[in-house]
């Protein structure tokens, strides 16, 4: 599977240069409201350090890394869930996103207006929560007037979904998102296909100063207002420059001024961490690959994953941990050192598994 992760936040936060340092994709920008006026799409490969070494390690005729893809839309602001700006517009956009990535504004600059005259991390983020709050109450509304004909019918399914919905519509007008609710599996699956936006797990990014970093105050704040999402501190303008750089001279740049994880970095692992996502590797001459599924998953699923046959034709999967495939040499060696593993249906893949699936036709 792929990622998808959605930047959003309101005009001039810096979402499409953060998007730009990210994806390298020279999405337009600008210092006046609505400068992004449709949405930036890209996709990029997720750094893994382990396919550079089993690469070396197999020689393969070719590398592929997972990817994942990012999506900038236009600023939300207030009234975007009414049709306000141009928010509303390409706020489905986001519904297609695993994962939300709110780009908060913590940076001064005079040239760079704010939409409301002054700089207030946690009211920006109250703005925008309250905006897909009333976006999700619209389309719960809409679902609500078809399930109450249906209900009529004393169809329990019907019944039990109007209650849900009912339920969940009073939340929303008392402001509350529903990753907040605290909603039960039951509750949730009648949902399900609403792709309501405040489901979706969300992250925050402070648009920092240049120079700061974690510890800055309007950072340190939002993070305190967040209800325990994680928040990332960076100053997209400085990663936008970096991520024009030759990469060494971006690498010594970072050090210089104490850069330790590149916001892709960063993002990705959010990402993942906030998805239950793991990477396990397959890895022969042909090609060293990384394949992406949720944590929990057990090898049939992964090897679905790769191609339908093997999954449905599974036999047996072939595991050895990364670090012990490395310090072997070979899988051959790791065999003869007892770190080659025999799995089968109910073996649940771990990240950095390299696996090698043995399956029937």
């Amino acid at each position: 599977m792929t990622l998808s992760v959605g930047i959003m936040g309101l005009p001039n936060s810096g979402k499409s240069t953060l998007f730009n340092a990210i994806t390298h994709a020279h999405a337009p920008t600008g210092t006046h409201a609505f400068s992004t006026t449709d949405r930036n799409i890209a996709s990029v490969n997720v750094p893994d350090a382990r396919l550079d070494k089993l690469a070396e390690m197999f020689d393969p005729k070719k590398v592929t890394p997972t990817t994942v893809e990012f999506v900038d839309i236009p600023g939300v602001v207030r009234g975007s869930s009414e049709g306000a700006g141009l928010g509303n517009k390409f706020l489905g956009y986001l519904r297609q996103s695993d994962v939300l990535a709110e780009v908060v504004r913590c940076f001064d600059d005079d040239n760079v207006p704010h939409p409301d005259g002054s700089i207030d991390p946690i009211r920006d983020m109250e703005t925008v929560r309250l905006e897909l709050v009333l976006a999700d109450l619209a389309v719960v509304q809409r679902r609500m007037e078809r399930t109450r004909s249906a209900a009529k019918s004393g169809d329990k399914k019907y019944v039990a979904e109007l209650q849900v919905l009912e339920e969940v519509a009073a939340r929303f007008n008392e402001g509350v998102p529903v990753r907040d609710m605290g909603l039960t599996n039951e509750q949730q699956e009648h949902l399900s296909e609403l792709d309501l936006l405040t489901s979706k797990p969300v992250f925050y990014v402070a648009n920092v100063n240049e120079g700061s970093g974690p510890d800055d105050p309007r950072a340190l704040a939002l993070r305190d207002a967040a209800g325990g999402a994680e928040v990332i501190a960076v100053s997209a303008k400085i990663e936008a420059e970096l991520s024009e750089m030759d990469p060494e001279d971006a690498k010594v740049f970072a050090e210089e001024l104490g850069i330790k994880e590149s916001t892709l970095d960063q993002v990705i692992r959010t990402g993942y961490r906030l998805l239950d996502l793991i990477t396990f590797l397959t890895a022969g001459e042909p090609e060293v690959r990384a394949w992406t599924v949720r944590k929990g998953a057990k090898a049939p699923e992964a090897a679905g994953k790769i191609h339908s046959d093997i999954e449905r034709g599974f036999i047996r999967a072939e595991v050895t941990p990364y670090p012990e495939l490395v310090a072997s040499g070979s899988f051959a060696t790791a065999r003869t050192k007892g770190v080659l593993r025999l799995e089968g249906r109910e073996y649940v893949v771990q990240d950095g598994d390299v696996i090698y699936f043995r399956f029937s036709v």
